[in-house]
Order: C-alpha cells, then structure tokens, then sequence
C-alpha cells in the first residue's frame, strides 16, 4: 500500500528546514574562509574603514538586486516608512556599532584568552534575550548543548588566535577597559541578534529590506566617526582607495555575501542557531589553513571539533517540548 501524500504544511515545513541548513551550509562556509581570503588579496596598507564602507554599499546593492528580481522591491517601497525602519534595523545597527568599539577598547586591555571566554557568552545571552522578547525558550539538553559550544569557541578561539598577554598589569584598567565592555558587548550583541530577529519573525521584515537599511544606518555611524579617527585622517591625507588593487574587491564582496547571509540565516533559523553556525566555521577555517597554508590544527581545535558536533547534535535533537496540561 502507498504511503499517504504528505500535506502541504509538512512539505513547507521540510522546504523551509532545507532551505535553513543550505543557508547555514553557505555561512559557515563564507564565515570560515574569510579570514584566508582577506589575507591573500587584501594588503596591509588598505584603509579598514574604506573596506567596510564598499562592503555595507556591496550589501546594499545585492539585496536591491535579489528583491527587484524576485519582484517583492516594489511592494517593499510603498509600504516602507522611517518610522518601521528605526524600529526594525536602526536600532539593530546602532546597538552593532556600539559593540564593535567596546570590543575594540576591550581586546585592548585583555589577554586572549579572558578577552575569548568572555565573548563566547554572547551565545548565552542571544538565547536569554531570544527568550525574554520572543518567548522561544530552550530546554535542558540545549542549555547544555550551549555551555558545550561556548567551550568550543574559547577553545578555538584561543587556539587559533594571537598569544599576546595583558596591555596592562592595572587590575582597575583590565576590569574598566577590559572586561566590562566586553561582558556590556557580549548583552549587546544578544540583544541585537533578538531584536533582529524579532524584526523578522514578528513584524515580517524582510531579510534584504533589514540588510538594506542597517548598512545604511551603520555606514552612517562609521562615517560620522571618521571626524575623529585616525582611519578618517588617513583617509583625508592619503585617499579613500588607498592600497586598493583590483583583487581586493574579493574579500570585500565576498564578505558582503556573508552579510546578505547573516540576515537570512537569522529571519529564517533565529540568532542562536547563528551562533552555532559562526562556531563551527572556525573549524572550517582551521581545514582551510592546513589545506591551503599547512598550517596544522592546533591542539585546542582538535578538542574543540568533537565537541561542537556534539553540541549541534544535541541541540537539534532535543528541542524545547510544549508540556501538555493533565484533564
């Protein structure tokens, strides 16, 4: 006998379950050969800030593409106002903006490993703030499955990053410039992830629309720092393309393909499940090195690789069960 037709909420169900591992697929990828990338084709004379402002217009200009082809760009301009874009990417983007300079002060003043282990808790709060905004809550086995990956990204972390100590051996700087505005970063991100996602989910704000106006409202901010930074005074004495060859445009569009996929990987799976993905590109990028560098997987990303597919495992296998009321 024929099995039954499976109905079409199970069929959207599993298309939309593909559609969020192939995005997930495509982020880890991008997010893991980035680094080897950027290395290659970008030199180190180039103006940081100019690269992220072609980066944010590259985003832009994508997204415009993939809404006017897939013909939601119309409909998207008549229903847009200030007013849904502050709330639903202004705010985002402003609150990115701030965490990315308190990390800045923050790795500073650390040590790798403190300055790692107390990044990786952003997971923890992207899942708190996911709960107190959306009401998605987590059960046992995934909370575990949370403390095994922020294992894995320190461990990682660590293993692949710098081996500088401490700038400063004054506890008062380490705790004020240091730890707290990384621990202040970390409730940041979490809240932004949420809040993005909640844009998303919540109010139906389309991807591509989200990664649109944050680009704007971040580019905004970053040229408005450039009054005072000393990438604006190089940009000002030396020009914004300063550096540029033709390969560099690689890494830079590559990068906003990663962006147009952060916002996918975020409407459709949530922020946590980003978190997963972001962790296991770094092993990724380990692969790559010792493929394409022989640089050999440290020891800390050998012990972090079981880790992490144990982690994924387990958070996807044991989900959050709605208990059912007695009669």
């Amino acid at each position: 006998m024929a099995p039954p037709p499976k109905s079409r909420g199970a069929t959207q169900v599993s298309s939309n379950a593909s559609r969020i591992q192939f995005f997930s697929l495509l982020l880890a990828l991008q997010y893991g050969a980035q680094p080897l990338i950027s290395k290659r084709f970008v030199r180190r004379e180039v103006i940081v800030t100019s690269s992220v402002l072609v980066c944010e217009l590259a985003k832009v200009l994508c997204a415009l593409f993939i809404m006017a082809k897939d013909g939601t760009l119309r409909k998207a301009y008549k229903e847009w106002t200030l007013v849904g874009a502050l709330t639903a990417s202004g705010l985002p983007a402003a609150i990115y903006a701030l965490q990315n300079s308190l990390l800045q002060i923050s790795y500073k003043n650390l040590d790798s490993l403190t300055f790692s282990m107390l990044n990786q808790t952003k997971i923890f709060f992207t899942a708190f703030f996911t709960y107190l905004i959306l009401r998605q809550k987590q059960s046992i086995e995934q909370i575990g499955a949370l403390f095994l990956l922020i294992v894995a990204a320190v461990l990682l972390s660590v293993g692949e990053g710098s081996s500088k100590g401490s700038s400063s051996s004054n506890a008062d700087q380490i705790l004020f410039y240091g730890i707290i505005p990384v621990l202040v970063a970390s409730v940041l991100s979490g809240l932004a992830s949420s809040l993005c996602q909640w844009a998303s989910q919540v109010k139906k704000h389309s991807s591509y629309l989200m990664t649109i106006e944050m680009s704007i409202v971040g580019s905004l901010c970053l040229l408005a720092s450039t009054f005072k930074s000393p990438d604006g005074e190089a940009m000002r004495q030396h020009g914004f393309f300063y550096g540029w060859t033709p390969l560099t445009l690689i890494p830079v569009m590559f990068n906003a393909f990663g962006g147009i996929l952060v916002g996918l990987v975020t409407s459709h799976a949530g922020g946590v499940r980003k978190g997963f993905v972001i962790v296991s590109a770094l092993l990724i990028t380990a692969l790559l090195q010792f493929v394409f560098d022989g640089k050999p997987p440290s020891l800390y990303c050998l012990v972090a690789l079981p880790i992490v597919v144990t982690s994924i495992s387990i958070y996807q296998k044991y989900p959050y069960q709605v208990k059912k009321k007695e009669s």
